[in-house]
């Protein structure tokens, strides 16, 4: 490959990473070539790309952004499954689709919003609900409090107006 050619690659890699919410290096040694296309058509479903690229090129590629330093995880056989629509998605797949595949493909690091993450703290995003999920649950949290005041106004409401026909009934007894 030309200098030139490596460059745009370079490029191109770099915009898709920058892009990113997230982006995982993967070591896919072991699966075969019907396992990688299964694993491929499950991420391109989802919205997430993989790329197998050369370890040089990706690497100047991520040195050319604002991440912490994975310079030492560019060994051996390297696919970057990029997720530019959240973070939480590429993990729960590669954990799933490992699981069923003798723990292949494995993920060396990721980078989460532009921190580091080990493979440990990718099993505990692969364990989040989905954001749909952690929408609801959001939103149920935020209408508890507003349906107690509602009530809480509703009572002093009625409570008012008990005083009201109170204050009535003691006036038509006393007018009488």
């Amino acid at each position: 490959m030309k200098v030139e050619a490596k460059k745009e690659v370079v490029k191109e890699i770099a915009g898709k990473l920058d892009s990113a919410r997230a982006f995982y290096l993967t070591d896919f040694t072991g699966l075969n070539v019907k396992n990688m296309t299964s694993l491929r058509a499950q991420l391109r479903e989802a919205g997430i790309e993989y790329l197998v690229v050369k370890n040089s090129l990706a690497q100047r590629a991520v040195e050319t952004l604002e991440v912490p330093d994975i310079a030492e995880f560019f060994i051996g056989p390297t696919g970057l499954v990029i997720g530019t629509q959240d973070a939480v998605s590429p993990a729960k797949l590669l954990t799933e689709f490992a699981k069923e595949h003798d723990d292949r493909p494995s993920v060396k690091v990721a980078i989460v919003e532009g921190e580091i993450v080990d493979a440990e703290g990718i099993g505990r995003l692969a364990k989040l609900p989905p954001k749909e999920q952690l929408l609801a649950e959001l939103a149920g949290a935020m209408e508890s409090p507003m349906v107690a005041l509602v009530s809480m106004m509703q009572a002093m409401l009625y409570e008012v107006a008990g005083l009201i026909d109170a204050l009535r009934a003691e006036k038509d007894a006393a007018g009488s």
